[in-house]
């Protein structure tokens, strides 16, 4: 594990159209370092700190917080999905806040603490989270952790009922994807699941974009694909059966450039032709 990133985001989650302001805000020209960013954001100091970290940790700035490719492509004023109503952005979005390195709690958790436990409860993601700090001979508060785990429920929990606030609940960026579910066994603790599923909602251009984004040569084995480091297995929480009928879609929508191998039990996704990942998006996109 490298650098760890816990905190920056003021205990505020990603709200729906927080992406699109941060972008704005910065293609203007200004710095959210600026005396004015409060007024010209409309949000308070706090929500500001928010906004700059979500707009990093979604991997839409670099070092020097300049807007990348990534956000002009989505947000610009020819942006392909600026106020998010497409799945397949939401989707992306999330695969860029578990891979891109700038957000470690969502790494960690989508690419190992599974792995170990699918029913959880804050305390043992503590616990987990912890342990890695230490492993790596980082110093983070348990304050922090705490926080970040508390943010990271509230970006995919769907909550069920009545509920008081609105702004808090509902504008999440992805809670439409219903990954984590909250139940009740019967204690004090709340427990939490991410379940492995099929996933057929994802779009098959999104899945294999985030397979060539990460950078394989002519073949990747279905192993791989399933639980490799920032797999879509793992990225998207989706089980074989579901991957596999995506692998379906795929060869049906590039016969000629991708084919299934299942050979002596080697089962293997071979590129006869290179494909450019980010026509895949222009693809998603243009349907």
């Amino acid at each position: 594990m490298g650098k760890p990133f816990f905190s920056g985001h003021e205990k505020f989650h990603c709200r729906q159209f927080w992406l699109k302001k941060g972008y704005d805000f910065l293609e203007s020209g200004k710095n959210f370092s600026d005396d004015d960013a409060v007024v010209a954001l409309g949000v308070g100091k706090n929500m500001v700190n928010s906004i700059r970290y979500w707009i990093k940790a979604f991997d839409l700035v670099d070092e020097q917080e300049q807007l990348n490719e990534t956000a002009h492509y989505l947000f610009g004023k020819d942006g392909k999905d600026p106020y998010l109503e497409n799945t397949g952005t939401s989707w992306l979005l999330h695969y860029h806040l578990v891979t891109k390195g700038k957000a470690t709690l969502y790494s960690l958790f989508f690419n190992e603490f599974r792995k170990e436990k699918i029913e959880f409860t804050k305390e043992q993601l503590l616990s987990f989270l912890k342990r890695k700090c230490e492993e790596g001979s980082f110093s983070v508060s348990l304050n922090s952790l705490s926080a970040d785990i508390d943010v990271f429920v509230k970006m995919y929990l769907r909550l069920k009922g009545r509920i008081r606030n609105i702004e808090d609940d509902f504008s999440g960026l992805l809670i439409d994807f219903d990954l984590l579910q909250k139940f009740d066994r019967s204690g004090k603790e709340l427990w939490y699941k991410v379940e492995s599923k099929e996933r057929e909602e994802i779009p098959v251009e999104i899945l294999l974009f985030s397979i060539l984004d990460q950078k394989y040569s002519d073949s990747i084995s279905f192993r791989d694909i399933l639980n490799g480091e920032n797999s879509i297995g793992m990225v998207y929480a989706m089980n074989e059966s579901g991957l596999m009928k995506k692998i379906q879609e795929i060869l049906v929508q590039f016969p000629n450039q991708v084919i299934f191998s299942d050979d002596a039990g080697i089962r293997e996704l071979q590129f006869r032709k290179k494909i450019d990942k980010n026509t895949l998006l222009d693809k998603y996109y243009e349907n």
